[in-house]
């Protein structure tokens, strides 16, 4: 699976925790969550990589969900342990 790929099932587990998902140009070095007014957001920077995004992604999902409490695909869970810090 490629770090697109990854990105858009990172992305939909974070939606489906009820995080905001917005995508800015950062510079390619920015992004990440942040926690403003009360409401989460991940802010995804599109002037980098999709592989930079989904590993920030991947941190992000590891710090607000429980991971194991739901069903990831195998690839995407294998990146989370790998990136995610889980």
């Amino acid at each position: 699976m490629n770090e697109q790929r990854v990105l858009e099932e990172l992305l939909g587990l974070l939606e489906g925790a009820g995080v905001q998902v917005r995508s800015e140009p950062l510079g390619g070095g920015g992004g990440g969550l942040c926690h403003l007014k009360g409401e989460s957001i991940f802010f995804v920077d599109t002037q980098s990589s999709s592989a930079d995004n989904a590993v920030r992604c991947a941190e992000a999902v590891a710090k607000t969900m429980d991971t194991e409490a739901i069903y990831i695909t195998p690839a995407v869970r294998q990146f989370i342990e790998k990136h995610g810090g889980a």
